[in-house]
């Protein structure tokens, strides 16, 4: 019954740990002053792009997953929550 218990601790404090990031306001940066990060229709090169976002856009983080090594965030515009798609981390602020 111990183990029960510390296995669901652990399982709680991972998916604490998951939420935590659902909803947190993130910026992209590095995509350059000539360049526009492409969020894209999945987590991966091969989708196609939505949209071009400028660096300082303002988005909100939904959640992560890593594709080829690489780790993709879903996420939607700050200022149109409707609009949803897929960007590279390395490209948003405090990832």
């Amino acid at each position: 019954m111990m183990k029960l218990v510390a296995i669901s601790a652990v399982a709680l404090s991972v998916l604490a740990g998951c939420n935590s990031v659902a909803g947190r306001p993130v910026l992209v940066e590095r995509a350059g002053p000539d360049e526009l990060l492409k969020l894209r229709a999945g987590p991966g090169l091969g989708f196609k792009v939505v949209l071009g976002l400028p660096d300082g856009t303002p988005l909100i983080l939904r959640d992560c997953v890593t594709e080829l090594g690489q780790e993709w965030c879903r996420v939607s515009l700050a200022n149109a929550p409707g609009v949803t798609g897929y960007v590279a981390s390395d490209y948003l602020s405090g990832r």
